[in-house]
């Protein structure tokens, strides 16, 4: 197959965008600053200094005594180890949208018997569905999985409901991807039932790209030692068991990242996960109220995802041209609607991680103004 990409050479010249997209998001300048600490060694005892910081951190702000694992990964890392740590056949995937599918798709890929329940896109995944097929079907499942945060619709599925349901079936496991919302949406995790919730660190942690972060419970690491094969690389055993013993991960991590992630977790320690979850809540009811004077929100009512919003596009604009004037005239970036099914008929704004709803409000300030609203 001939190559259809370019060597296009990096620059050092780039004009610096504000970023609402549904992540990357901004970084905080100390953050950043942090990354730039002379190297050490993955084995050496600064390294057990700050990965047991990091991940006690994590266990605190999060509220959570269940295990957490942090690798040199992005979330999708935890697509592909959850279900080889958990599945032995049977898993069941309610989709609604791309990253739902997505994770149906991995699943099969893996060679495992995938179940769907399928949703139109908008529409958030319904506990009262989950116990109906769980109790009329004669399969056993493995595991239930469902997204959090379906960041292609702006949808917020009621995973808390939802683990509920699945806490009524022991053998049947619970994995949340959680990429886009954790950090920036409070969940009980050890309340309801989650063997496993995971996320990346680019999106409402506000930290550079490079880390996946997943909360373990007692449950299904149990689970993956009885079942006796696993991920290799984010194998739960592996890993929780690697540090317990060493303080470290088994593999070399990406060092900078992690001493960016100490310094950004310390401030959202300082802030709280209650006055984080607050915050954002403040971002979503501003971007609610500005696109219902002027669009209309796309998830089905009462569903909205807290950290990244889909508005739709009920007035015709052009998104993409809307896009690239927001960008070259304002230093800021939002996205269009997520793939070929709603790339013009929505757009997305990224309400998350260090955003204020004066910092958003400068957003909309600017897609009134290129867009004459």
């Amino acid at each position: 197959m001939d190559p259809v990409t370019e060597k296009r050479e990096y620059r050092d010249d780039y004009d610096d965008k504000t970023l609402y997209i549904p992540g990357p998001t901004e970084v905080r300048d100390d953050v950043i600053e942090a990354m730039a600490e002379p190297m050490f060694g993955h084995r050496m005892d600064r390294m057990t200094d700050l990965y047991t910081t990091i991940v006690e951190d994590t266990k605190t702000f999060l509220g959570t005594d269940n295990e957490v694992v942090i690798l040199t990964a992005s979330g999708t890392e935890f697509w592909e180890a959850s279900t080889l740590n958990l599945v032995d056949e049977n898993i069941l995937v309610p989709t609604c949208g791309s990253f739902s599918e997505r994770h149906a798709n991995v699943a099969e890929r893996l060679g495992k018997d995938v179940d769907r329940l399928e949703y139109e896109w908008g529409e958030a995944v319904k506990p009262e569905d989950i116990r109906e097929h769980l109790e009329s079907t004669d399969k056993q499942y493995d595991v239930v999985a469902t997204v959090m945060n379906e960041s292609s619709t702006g949808v917020r599925n009621p995973i808390e409901e939802i683990g509920d349901v699945v806490a009524e079936y022991p053998d049947t496991y619970f994995v949340v991807d959680a990429v886009s919302a954790l950090g920036g949406d409070h969940v009980d995790i050890d309340e309801h039932g989650i063997d496993v919730i995971f996320a990346s660190t680019q999106k409402a942690f506000a930290m550079p790209p490079g880390l996946a972060v997943c909360v373990v419970s007692d449950d299904a690491y149990d689970r993956e030692v009885e079942k006796g094969d696993s991920s290799w690389y984010g194998g739960f055993r592996r890993t929780i068991d690697y540090y317990d013993r060493k303080g470290q991960t088994h593999s070399t991590p990406a060092i900078p990242i992690m001493l960016a992630y100490r310094k950004q977790m310390k401030h959202m320690l300082d802030e709280g996960h209650r006055a984080r979850d607050e915050r954002h809540r403040e971002m979503m009811a501003y971007v609610h109220d500005w696109a219902d004077e002027h669009f209309a929100m796309f998830p089905e009512e009462g569903y909205e995802s807290q950290t990244v919003a889909c508005i739709e596009n009920t007035q015709g604009i052009d998104v993409a041209a809307t896009i690239e004037e927001v960008s070259a005239e304002y230093d800021m970036a939002f996205s269009n609607g997520y793939g070929s099914q709603l790339g013009e008929e929505t757009f997305r704004i990224g309400h998350m991680g260090e955003h204020t709803v004066e910092s958003v409000k400068e957003l909309t300030d600017a897609i009134e103004d290129v867009a004459d609203l």
